[in-house]
């Protein structure tokens, strides 16, 4: 069992540090944590997605839980289902964007409130090792079914604003991007790929952020005629994507153009990771809306989207998230927004990107440290002439460069992102910084 219980969520290698048994446990130890008394579960189509609903099902119900069984569904339809059946609790079974042989699950409250490390994973963990599950109730919960694709679908389609026919090609991973992508029928003409569900993954890992992973995409569009491409990744709660011409678009471009896309009908508070570029806070603001800075992970971005009734929120690995979608992610409403914006200019989705990548980023630089501490003192004293913001870690902004660098949750890690207003003052002050940091 040792290390399967994460910062966000419970992940390990099926038959090895993820049983059958153990799953029943965590249904268990979820209902005397939570007391919940409905709770809606979805998984994705690993072979061993399904004997470990049956598991943790019979743990849920033991407690007197009932349970909403989803069957297979991407992550955002799982939270989307949370929210608007009214449920008091929601689990995904699945191990994202992992390898074939890994599972895991991810767990949220009410309205789709995620529950991460700190806020009760830690106390779940406690109650299976200790086995100390309230005892099993008088009458036990009840399993029904229901069906969320459909539901999930008329949501999305609301965004729509496509005014002419794009055709996009879409990577689907072999993963749950299959049932993803039934959003955009309709709306979209889908050139799909690697589109028939196996868990093994036979074409490659399902995680956009590898950008070796994007290349038979890539490959397809540069040979054809695309308005642009999209990858999701293994439960499609990431997408990515490429342009017209096959080149990768960084994610903090996209959160700028959907963030166009949305001001466009509502104006509102959006918020962008730490990690993004200038242009993304200033494209914001030219649109009408109220930039917010974020932390980096998910629980984080929910919770400040909740406190400030946020419309939308992008993060640089590819998670965008939507107040439409109880302030949780939505690949599918994702691709529309892109969809629109396309849709609706004379220019490619290159050009439009073209003047918001007006600055130069190093991308994100991960170093091996031994005490993280000293290193971030290090670079507080020596830029203490910068602002500071310590939201996560620690950001300096000065008239013509940023950088923030942060801790790894899991990892001795530090990592830099850093950008610049030319390329030779990123490329100085970025061996400048790995220089303090690799000391």
């Amino acid at each position: 069992m040792a290390g399967i219980f994460k910062a966000y969520d419970i992940r390990g290698i099926y038959g090895k540090t993820i049983t059958e048994n153990l799953a029943f446990k965590i249904g268990r130890a979820f209902v005397t944590f939570l007391k919940c008394k409905k709770a809606v579960i979805g998984r994705d189509m690993r072979p061993h997605s399904e004997p470990l609903f049956h598991a943790l099902c019979r743990g849920l119900t033991m407690q007197g839980a009932d349970v909403v069984d989803l069957g297979m569904c991407s992550t955002p339809m799982s939270y989307h289902a949370n929210g608007i059946l009214g449920a008091d609790a929601g689990i995904m079974i699945t191990a994202s964007h992992n390898p074939g042989e890994w599972n895991g699950m991810k767990l949220s409250r009410k309205s789709a409130i995620p529950i991460s490390g700190a806020t009760g994973i830690q106390e779940i963990e406690k109650i299976v090792q200790n086995e100390s599950f309230d005892i099993p109730a008088k009458k036990q919960g009840t399993v029904s079914k229901y069906d969320i694709i459909t539901t999930y679908c008329t949501n999305v389609g609301k965004l729509a604003a496509v005014q002419r026919r794009l055709k996009i090609a879409v990577d689907m991973a072999n993963a749950m991007g299959i049932y993803e992508a039934r959003a955009l029928a309709g709306i979209v003409d889908i050139d799909p790929m690697f589109d028939v569900l196996d868990g093994t993954f036979p074409n490659h890992e399902a995680n956009p952020l590898k950008t070796e992973t994007l290349e038979a995409l890539q490959h397809k569009i540069r040979a054809g005629k695309y308005a642009f491409g999209a990858a999701f990744d293994g439960d499609a709660d990431r997408v990515g994507f490429v342009d017209e011409k096959g080149d990768i678009v960084p994610m903090d471009m996209i959160t700028a153009l959907i963030a166009q896309d949305l001001l466009a009908r509502t104006k509102g508070v959006i918020f962008y990771d730490l990690r993004s570029s200038w242009a993304v806070k200033e494209v914001i603001e030219k649109n009408g809306g109220t930039p917010m800075m974020s932390r980096v992970g998910h629980a984080f971005i929910k919770q400040q989207m909740r406190e400030n009734n946020a419309i939308f929120a992008g993060e640089v690995s590819g998670h965008y998230y939507f107040r439409d979608n109880f302030f949780t992610e939505s690949s599918a409403m994702a691709v529309i927004c892109v969809a629109n914006i396309v849709s609706k200019s004379s220019k490619s989705l290159s050009e439009l990107i073209k003047p918001i990548r007006r600055y130069f980023a190093s991308g994100e630089i991960n170093s091996e440290v031994e005490n993280t501490g000293l290193v971030l003192d290090a670079l507080k004293k020596k830029y203490n002439d910068g602002k500071f913001i310590e939201l996560d870690g620690v950001s300096v902004e000065y008239t013509d460069w940023w950088f923030n660098v942060r801790t790894s949750n899991t990892e001795p890690l530090i990592r830099l992102n850093l950008e610049a207003k030319s390329k030779g003052l990123m490329e100085q002050k970025r061996d400048e910084i790995l220089a303090i940091i690799r000391k």
